[in-house]
């Protein structure tokens, strides 16, 4: 019997047990924004650190940072020159809010057909273990053709503050030829998919401030500037009418999609009807003249997250709120620099203000959008997805961010191999997140494939 088939008869075998294993892991609520769960964090990188040390890795370490700890981990190869794939994943979940729209208790994974319930069950837990699982099962039966190492970290929900800095601070430790990250995902259930772009981010805060406290709406109504009617003044002038971003200088850097770039986009399936039933839309909306899967991955773009001003009870209460706050978000594309989007931002919306407030603009974070459909290993990740799901892999500029990505290749010098095995609507960030388990058992499958693929070159 060949190691591939070895592995994944190993792995059917034990699947029940690893299963709970990861039901485990699910069930530590790991929320690294919360200080009441900072134990919790910990524990999961216990438990991380335990499970990796119990398959066979040589070396596992837990380092403490300033606030959550971050998991390494190394298996070395069976065999003398190997090659070394550096695995990143993130072990921390977002918060549950609002509770009372959860179906079941978010810490408790319940099974709904072929759907697993649970925070973290698809952003990144089940991911994560899904590497492992695969390296397990390789490890108990053949030759390891590859060295691995883990790094796994507690922060990325909170924007990764720690990353950056132990991955300078150990660039001999993490040296590796190939980096894994598989925080990404599939565009549908048959369609295995290599993420090959990620954008950029330029996030920042608007303030306004107007009277030094809220005041009574009809003493003082039409006497002193509502900073909440500002703000929506102010954000109503950062669009144009036909759907781009207005503040000037904006595109300056951006060269145009090429029709091979568009058409590479356009091999992605999903469809216009799609995207409204996973989004709930009525209608789709966005910068004319490009499609909704090019602006979804090659175009920038800029919404608000957030506003927040006066009196949001139940109930009436008239005041002309102090202040009123917003915040940002600009997704990049490459060629565009986060910082100069964010003076842009800031240098237009202060010309917009009226002096009837005191407007205030200050970043919170900014990365650089990536481009890797050159990365090493991309073919044998290419190859174990088509051997697993037998179709073509589908290649995707994601919309969103993944900065550790850009990181690496700065630091350490090798660009990333994204993939994952969630789903559009497997609701990551929202009540009900779920994952596909047999979807889930097929990455298992094809992760297992990876892995000795490199014995095959």
């Amino acid at each position: 019997m060949n190691p591939v088939d070895k592995a994944l008869d190993f792995f059917k075998d034990h699947q029940s047990k690893m299963t709970e294993d990861y039901l485990d892991i699910l069930r530590i609520p790991s929320i690294s924004t919360s200080s009441e769960h900072k134990a919790d964090v910990l524990r999961t990188a216990e438990f991380l650190s335990d499970y990796l040390q119990s398959i066979g890795c040589e070396r596992t370490e837990i380092f403490a940072t300033p606030l959550h700890p971050i998991v390494y981990a190394e298996k070395k190869a069976s065999v003398p020159n190997a090659k070394t794939l550096l695995v990143y994943g993130h072990y921390d979940v977002q918060p549950v809010d609002p509770l009372e729209e959860w179906k079941s208790d978010p810490f408790q994974p319940e099974f709904r057909g072929d759907h697993l319930y649970a925070r973290g069950a698809s952003d990144m837990k089940g991911q994560v273990m899904a590497t492992i699982f695969a390296l397990e099962s390789v490890i108990k039966t053949s030759q390891l053709p590859i060295n691995v190492k883990f790094i796994l970290e507690g922060e990325e929900e909170i924007g990764s503050p720690s990353l950056e800095s132990f991955i300078q601070e150990h660039k001999d430790l993490l040296a590796c030829d190939i980096i894994l990250n598989p925080d990404a995902g599939m565009v549908g259930k048959e369609q295995p998919t290599l993420v090959y772009g990620l954008r950029g981010l330029s996030y920042f805060e608007v303030r306004i401030d107007g009277p030094k406290a809220d005041l009574h709406s009809g003493l003082w109504g039409g006497n002193v500037a509502n900073p909440a009617n500002v703000l929506a003044q102010i954000i109503s002038k950062l669009h144009n009418e036909d759907g781009s971003v207005a503040i000037p200088g904006f595109y300056d850097r951006i060269p145009e999609l090429t029709q091979e770039e568009r058409a590479r986009i356009a091999s992605n399936p999903t469809s216009d009807e799609e995207i409204l039933e996973i989004t709930g839309s009525p209608l789709l909306y966005g910068e004319k003249g490009f499609s909704p899967l090019e602006r979804q991955g090659a175009r920038p773009t800029l919404d608000v997250n957030g506003i927040y001003s006066g009196f949001i009870g139940e109930g009436a209460k008239t005041i002309i709120p102090a202040y009123a706050k917003a915040k940002i978000s600009c997704r990049l594309v490459p060629n565009q620099d986060a910082m100069e989007i964010y003076e842009l931002a800031k240098e237009y919306i202060l010309s917009i203000a009226p002096p009837t407030v005191k407007t205030e603009v200050f970043l919170h974070s900014a990365g650089t959008a990536y481009l890797a459909d050159d990365a090493p290993g991309v073919q044998n990740l290419v190859d174990a997805l088509t051997a697993v799901w037998n179709k073509p892999v589908v290649y995707k500029r994601e919309g969103g961010s993944i900065p550790v990505a850009t990181v690496m290749q700065r630091e350490l010098g090798v660009k990333s191999l994204l993939t994952g095995f969630g789903l559009p609507d497997d609701a990551i960030h929202s009540p009900n997140e779920h994952l596909n388990f047999p979807i889930l058992v097929k990455g298992i499958q094809a992760l297992i494939h990876f892995y000795l693929s490199f014995g095959e070159n």
